[in-house]
């Protein structure tokens, strides 16, 4: 149903309700005449029009525009208006349907009366429709902020993939004149490796299992290249597999240990993976790798290059928000740790 029909929809059947309302009473007391129906529908239908002219008037000023103290006293002198105009309204009607009584409708109390309940009424209906316009402009919003994350998302993820797909095509190279067997087993594994980033490209996340069995491909191809100067160690507890990740990241952290830490290194170095649950409901992922993180070059973009932990960082915050974290630093003299919680569930972005 689209708004407009929406609208009138809940316009007819609100006021609409009103009538019978006061039919109901009206039987209790002495029971219901074709002059009455003929009133209190009529009086509906002016509440229906006046809040239309009302709404008009709101959207005509943009009164949504305002700042809150002048949107609450503007509707407040207008809720005012409407109240006298309806009681001269029901004054009006009583006349045409010959139920006017002057001495009880003249009276300054009833007159009062009728305007304060009138009031309540149009009060009641403004705040129903700036309620719904308010949640309508914030669920609105949410979507708005959603589709841009998802933009964002999926530009992180373009530059991930080439810079990816590269590496690893360098690792099966050095291979080809050294060792045909062992690069055909890592032709597969690229394979492999590629079928996983086409399939996983449009996923916000992944079931760590997925993520981790690309991640071992790639040490394989690596181990491959590098044979004894690259020493490969997992601890993954159980529980890991129970999580989910955004695809890539967890490749994106051994790259940047191979490319960093490992390929600066005459001797080589370790490359170790370590995954097991929080606390609360959170998966702790680190990779420990020989060297040395110098100041915040890492994360720095210098010619184009540099995506991995700046693009890793920003998916985190746009899918999980303040809930993941995200650290690097020096452990001792020999290693690098690269530390990274993700939530269990409930993902910021939808």
């Amino acid at each position: 149903m689209n708004r407009i029909r929406l609208y009138w929809s809940l316009q007819i059947l609100g006021w609409s309700c009103l009538a019978l309302i006061y039919l109901f009473f009206v039987s209790l007391d002495r029971g219901i005449s074709p002059v009455q129906i003929g009133a209190f529908f009529s009086l509906s239908a002016f509440y229906l029009f006046s809040t239309h002219i009302f709404r008009n008037v709101i959207k005509k000023y943009g009164w949504f525009n305002l700042n809150f103290g002048r949107l609450l006293f503007y509707t407040f002198l207008a809720l005012t208006a409407l109240s006298i105009t309806n009681t001269l309204a029901q004054i009006l009607i009583n006349w045409i349907f010959d139920t006017l009584d002057p001495e009880v409708d003249f009276r300054p109390v009833v007159i009062a009366g009728n305007i304060f309940v009138s009031f309540l009424f149009y009060a009641l209906w403004a705040m129903l429709y700036f309620l719904f316009h308010f949640l309508d402009n914030y669920n609105q919003s949410l979507k708005y902020q959603a589709k841009i994350n998802e933009i964002q998302l999926n530009h992180l993820k373009s530059q991930l993939n080439p810079h990816f797909i590269f590496n690893a095509l360098n690792s099966v190279r050095a291979l080809v004149d050294e060792d045909p067997i062992k690069a055909k087993s890592a032709i597969t594994q690229l394979s492999n490796i590629l079928r996983f980033s086409l399939m996983m490209d449009k996923k916000r996340t992944i079931d760590f299992e997925n993520e981790f069995n690309t991640v071992k491909d790639y040490l394989n191809l690596e181990s491959i290249r590098f044979e004894e100067r690259l020493e490969v160690k997992y601890e993954i507890d159980p529980t890991a597999y129970e999580y989910k990740v955004p695809p890539m990241m967890l490749q994106t952290i051994v790259e940047n240990a191979i490319k960093h830490g490992i390929s600066n290194r005459v001797k080589g170095g370790l490359i170790q993976i370590k995954c097991h649950e929080g606390i609360s409901d959170s998966l702790i992922i680190q990779v420990k790798n020989s060297g040395q993180l110098k100041t915040n070059a890492l994360t720095k973009k210098k010619d184009g290059e540099g995506h991995g932990i700046s693009n890793t960082i920003q998916r985190l915050k746009l899918i999980y928000g303040s809930r993941a974290s995200f650290k690097i630093f020096n452990s001792g003299s020999d290693f690098v740790i690269t530390e990274i919680k993700i939530p269990k569930q409930n993902l910021t972005l939808g």
